[in-house]
């Protein structure tokens, strides 16, 4: 069921997407209304959040049936005390757990008191999170701590920070307990950085993973999990996650590995390869070096090995690559208004070109792995057909476990091309309504199916590199 209204973007970035959902190769084949509709049909998706809450487990520090039980305790403790939740096992995913979302709760009063919070926060409230002091924009001027109070989200970023009202576009998120006065939130100084909200009856009711079982548990959306087991690193080897913060799909490749080989990860934010650094070191994975450097000049161009081991490298010197790339995000969920310009969301193709110059890092039969949480023709299915034409030595290979569809026509792929990518479209299901009943009466297997569906728009694509004649 559809509560909020579809996603908010700009006129050229939609039309933008639409010319590529729409496509003549879609057209011919679905016919324009049933192309249009599935387009819209992705807008509306895009602004609700996904049916099921994934974490992965740390398989390296403890069993998932462990975890899983250590992980009911928890949940008993918060908002699903009294409620019987189920924390499903994913069958084709050993080490990922799913915990479904109920919602959207329709029966919530509105209350007086009133805080509008920024749209980032917005989503994240809508993922299970409490809302934190620096996402509230205004709040009720007669707001005061132990007030149950309204939390609505600012779609477009139209509220004044520190207002005592608005009246502009805002959607309803839930009701919360302020753990402050509305004095204490915008007094300035000290700047405030803790709980302001804690929400009490959210729409969609998720649990909170902030510091929950934080060695044994990450939080990670399902396609993202996927990635890692399509790659399929084994122990021993030596793996590039060129794009690699904040590390979710590092760790993953370190425990999948049983934490013996080299992960190499880099990034060229300092502060985003620390954060790495920090999940290794939390997750108990030694395997794993981080360096800040550019993934575009990986490459070395001479022959002069680093003493340090250490980026640019040599061609040829890993056994699997991951390029999880930089991309406009348009897959997030939930997402209730993007602000960018077409420049902007067009700007991220010509750089994953040149990520692609990663293909010269690769041994020969070693294996390379391209995703993006976007949903864009141009990065996703356009960037396979350009890899296939200028590097001959790659060659599409099918994907294990497929979970998601086939990739999207448009982009000259044959269909058998197509059928060995993996999409991730939420639009081919409809919005579900949950509630504890549905639960009570559903069946394991359609949940497992529901929430390999209803998830963020993700794509994946693996190449092997043949010997180049």
């Amino acid at each position: 069921m559809s509560i909020f209204p579809k996603i908010s973007l700009r006129l050229e970035v939609e039309n933008y997407l639409k010319e590529g959902f729409m496509n003549k190769e879609v057209v011919s084949t679905l016919g324009k209304q049933e192309a249009e509709r599935k387009f819209e049909t992705l807008l509306n998706r895009l602004s609700h959040p996904p049916s099921f809450t994934t974490v992965r487990v740390n398989t390296h520090l403890a069993s998932v049936q462990h975890v899983k039980n250590l992980l009911l305790d928890e949940l008993r403790k918060q908002q699903f005390n009294g409620l019987s939740v189920p924390i499903l096992q994913h069958p084709d995913l050993q080490d990922v757990l799913l915990i479904p979302v109920i919602g959207p709760r329709k029966n919530i009063k509105k209350q007086r008191c009133e805080a509008i919070v920024g749209a980032l926060c917005g989503n994240a409230v809508l993922r299970g999170a409490h809302v934190y002091v620096p996402g509230i924009v205004s709040a009720s001027k007669f707001m005061k701590a132990g007030d149950v109070i309204s939390v609505y989200s600012d779609i477009k970023g139209k509220c004044r920070r520190g207002a005592k009202e608005f009246d502009g576009p805002k959607v309803f998120l839930g009701n919360g307990i302020s753990e402050l006065s509305r004095k204490q939130i915008f007094s300035g100084l000290p700047e405030r950085k803790g709980i302001g909200i804690k929400m009490t009856e959210p729409v969609y009711l998720s649990p909170s993973f902030d510091n929950v079982l934080p060695s044994y548990l990450f939080l990670q959306n399902l396609p993202s999990a996927v990635v890692t087991h399509v790659l399929d690193p084994q122990p021993g080897e030596k793996i590039l996650d060129l794009c690699a913060a904040p590390g979710g799909k590092t760790t993953h490749i370190a425990a999948l590995m049983h934490d013996q080989g080299e992960v190499i990860a880099l990034d060229k934010i300092f502060n985003k390869v620390e954060k790495i650094k920090q999940n290794a070191l939390l997750l108990g994975l030694t395997s794993i070096r981080t360096f800040c450097f550019d993934g575009t000049k990986a490459l070395k161009l001479d022959t002069v090995n680093n003493a340090e081991g250490g980026p640019p490298f040599l061609p040829e010197s890993f056994d699997r690559i991951l390029l999880d790339a930089p991309c406009s995000g348009l897959g997030q969920r939930p997402n209730m208004a993007c602000s960018w310009t077409l420049k902007e969301v067009t700007s991220y193709q010509p750089l994953q070109r040149k990520l692609f110059t990663a293909v010269g890092l690769l041994k020969p039969g070693g294996v390379l792995v391209y995703s993006t949480c976007t949903v864009t023709l141009a990065e996703n299915e356009e960037q396979v057909a350009w890899a296939l034409r200028t590097f001959p030595c790659l060659q599409l290979h099918p994907q294990e476990p497929q979970i998601g569809g086939a990739g999207m026509m448009g982009a000259g792929l044959s269909l058998e091309q197509l059928k060995q990518l993996q999409r991730f479209d939420p639009s081919v299901v409809p919005l579900p309504d949950t509630d504890i009943d549905s639960l009570r009466d559903a069946i394991t297997g359609d949940m497992i199916w529901l929430a390999n569906k209803d998830c963020i728009g993700f794509f994946i694509a693996k190449f092997i590199k043949c010997k180049c004649t």
